[in-house]
């Protein structure tokens, strides 16, 4: 699976992105058909908290994408989130492949 990680606002440290990638590629063991995944770090309003945001995009083959978008007070955090909200679609997806 390829793994596309863009940061906005800021420049992402090594630690931060190989946490993304480490967690990212975990999915894999989930679900095999992940062809590519895209990550979008975002600062959203510096002076706030919880102004981290995650976005996560999946393209898995049938049907176009997953996509999850969450916000939190660190970027692990909010790509912990992201990478839930992704699971639960997942297996979603999955029943809906096997009532099929």
């Amino acid at each position: 699976m390829e793994v596309k990680i863009n940061s906005v606002h800021f420049n992402a440290d090594e630690k931060l992105v190989d946490f993304v990638n480490k967690k990212v590629n975990k999915l894999d063991t989930f679900f095999d058909g992940i062809i590519k995944a895209e990550v979008i770090l975002k600062v959203a309003k510096p002076e706030t908290a919880n102004n981290k945001l995650a976005e996560l995009k999946l393209s898995i083959p049938a049907t176009d994408y997953l996509f999850a978008k969450k916000q939190a007070d660190t970027f692990e955090e909010a790509v912990d989130l992201a990478i839930d909200a992704i699971r639960k679609q997942m297996d979603k997806y999955k029943e809906k492949l096997k009532s099929k």
